[in-house]
């Protein structure tokens, strides 16, 4: 297990350098699973994009679900709350990722008209896994 997936919590949301290789003909980014970059094994991988204009995404936690974030191109905000604390991350660049762990409720907000916004998770989807009621969040959370 990875130093990120034992923290819990706002302090396991980190941000996460992309090592770029590139030469004249352009970069390329690549990601794999279990690796310095992505801290889980990849099962699902999904993208944001056309997100209209002051439309917010998100709005629930998962049980159990991992994630990393990136935004591949354009820019959003992503607001973390762990039921104690809350944070915010702009993600405006391709080689920088965020880690969302279990248990931490998440909302986008402030996507630029040209956002892609790349998902990894370590599961398929399951809405089993969704908290998608802030209070109840709140209450599982322990606050």
């Amino acid at each position: 297990m990875s130093a990120t997936m034992s923290r819990h919590g706002l302090e396991a949301c980190e941000l996460v350098s992309l090592a770029v290789c590139g030469d004249h003909r352009g970069s390329l980014i690549a990601l794999e699973g279990r690796s310095a970059d992505v801290p889980f094994d990849i099962a699902r991988v999904y993208y944001v994009f056309a997100t209209a204009p002051g439309i917010e995404r998100g709005f629930h936690a998962h049980h159990a679900l991992n994630q990393m974030a990136i935004a591949i191109s354009g820019s959003c905000t992503i607001h973390f709350d762990d039921g104690n604390e809350k944070r915010s991350v702009r993600l405006d660049r391709p080689d920088i990722a965020v880690t969302i762990p279990p248990m931490v409720w998440h909302e986008m907000h402030d996507f630029s008209a040209d956002c892609v916004l790349l998902v990894l998770t370590d599961a398929q989807y399951d809405e089993a896994d969704y908290i998608r009621d802030y209070d109840l969040f709140v209450r599982l959370a322990g606050r």
